[in-house]
């Protein structure tokens, strides 16, 4: 599903027009997104986590040149499904 698929979902089911829940979600997203980079995790009960992960640094090989590269402790972004979200896709509800 797109962006604008979603759009438009949500659209149809809660009778907002599509610019105005375009304007909801973008919303969402950046305050996820400013949220996660300040290292601040966002629960959302029943849906999940968007959380920061650390890295441990390690040595990457490129197997191309046969060259080893030092891969430094870095940050990433990450999503824990909550467990009723993870049951669902799993097909148990």
């Amino acid at each position: 599903m797109t962006k604008a698929e979603l759009i438009n979902e949500i659209a149809l089911s809660t009778g907002f027009d599509k610019p105005t829940v375009s304007v909801i979600v973008e919303a969402f997203m950046q305050n996820v997104k400013k949220s996660v980079c300040e290292g601040e995790p966002v629960y959302l009960r029943g849906f999940g986590s968007f959380i920061t992960k650390t890295r441990k640094a390690k040595i990457a090989r490129n197997i191309a040149r046969e060259t080893s590269v030092m891969v430094p402790q870095h940050e990433i972004a990450a999503f824990k499904p909550a467990a009723e979200f993870a049951q669902a896709v799993r097909g148990k509800k």
